[in-house]
């Protein structure tokens, strides 16, 4: 595992993830930026929600079509102009609420702020997939790779909700955004005019990827339909553990349990490069949705801190499988030329499944408790794994570039 990970970094080069990394930082910070900035100038936990809502939003819908973009146009301008567009946006979302604005401008520069978002994490991915596809690299590097970049994605949205914590504690929510939208403006651009950006060639550019663009198996829209289910897990997980650590008086614990079950799926995906290459996807997806089930049911009868922590520890051990499996899928099913649109259109599910079911399940747990919103992160797990033992993914014939 450890060889193989060297690979990847020899593979990738050191600036390429420090970038990716920082550029996709913003997009965990600002939701809950987002959020605690507004209930704080506004007084209004409504219009704070209206706010984050309409940035879930914007992030859902124009995601893929950044990712379409970026397939037909390639990456270098399409994620310049998103990430200074988004630096504008976000930073017009803080000067906005610290005046004071009405909500109506609030939640159109909130959608804003997320229709802008340049998509870094879904197009490093991309990236890094066509480097080690031009290198001549095998499934298994091919794999380590998404691993990797899977770990990027859990550590981001750990440590994203930290830093926004941290600065609201210190100073104000406005410092943590005016943050966001600073690594927005110098690691997005820094990431567009990567070298690595001319390993992608546009499909716009190339003679069959018309023709391409026009096929996607029926496989990859159940894909897409599983993330957005795992988008739910995570939305009714969060309304959950908020509502029980309420009910048991130590509401400041939610986002240390959120975390702690961050940093397990972090530490399980790095560990996902050790698995046997004759474990095909097919059986690892089918094996990860069994867990999230398995996992997921012990939450209906939490009632204590300590086994809250236990339960969602554990659960977090299945979350990185899936997510890395489902990402590893698309890469084998989805045409060359459509490969960023996917995996934009999967990174945009799970937010936006994850705020459909924050905003239902944070109405369940108010009228029926924590045991309510667990409810719907078991049934969105037994969704997945119908999913998965329903599907059969065909991989597309795929011309091989260069080695580099």
């Amino acid at each position: 595992m450890l060889r193989t990970y060297r690979d990847t970094l020899s593979l990738l080069g050191p600036a390429l993830p420090v970038v990716s990394f920082l550029g996709r930082l913003p997009t965990a910070m600002c939701q809950l930026g987002s959020l605690l900035l507004v209930a704080e100038t506004s007084g209004s936990l409504a219009t704070a929600g209206l706010t984050g809502g309409a940035l879930a939003a914007g992030q859902t819908v124009a995601g893929p079509v950044i990712g379409r973009l970026a397939d037909r146009h390639g990456q270098r301008g399409i994620v310049l102009a998103a990430s200074l567009a988004n630096a504008v946006a976000v930073t017009a979302l803080v000067l906005a609420a610290l005046a004071e604005a009405a909500t109506g401008p609030l939640m159109a520069l909130g959608a804003l702020a997320g229709a802008t978002v340049p998509q870094v994490g879904p197009l490093a991915r991309t990236r890094s997939v066509a480097l080690a596809r031009r290198s001549g690299a095998d499934d298994r590097l091919v794999g380590a790779v998404l691993s990797f970049e899977g770990t990027l994605d859990e550590v981001s949205f750990v440590l994203g909700p930290a830093l926004v914590g941290l600065a609201a504690a210190l100073a104000h929510p406005a410092a943590a955004l005016l943050l966001a939208a600073l690594l927005l403006a110098g690691c997005g651009t820094a990431f567009a005019l990567h070298p690595t950006a001319r390993a992608i060639a546009p499909a716009a550019s190339t003679r069959t990827g018309a023709a391409e663009r026009t096929r996607l198996p029926g496989s990859a829209y159940a894909l897409r339909g599983t993330m957005v289910l795992q988008g739910a897990m995570f939305g009714a997980s969060q309304a959950g553990i908020t509502a029980l650590t309420e009910e048991l008086g130590a509401p400041a614990q939610a986002g240390l349990v959120y975390a702690a079950m961050g940093v397990m799926s972090a530490a399980v995906g790095l560990s996902m490069a050790a698995v046997p290459a004759r474990i095909g996807l097919t059986t690892r997806w089918r094996a990860a949705t069994a867990g999230l089930v398995v996992l997921s049911a012990p939450l209906l009868l939490v009632d204590s801190l300590a086994a809250l922590y236990a339960v969602v520890v554990v659960l977090g051990a299945a979350y990185a499988p899936h997510l890395i499996t489902v990402f590893g899928l698309t890469e084998r099913t989805v045409p060359a030329a459509r490969l960023a649109e996917s995996m934009a259109f999967l990174t945009s599910g799970i937010v936006g499944g994850q705020a459909l079911a924050l905003a239902l399940s944070g109405r369940l747990a108010e009228g029926h408790g924590a045991p309510a919103a667990f409810a719907v992160a078991v049934g969105a797990a037994v969704a997945c794994a119908a999913l998965s033992w329903t599907v059969r993914s065909t991989a597309p014939v795929r011309e091989v570039g260069p080695a580099a």
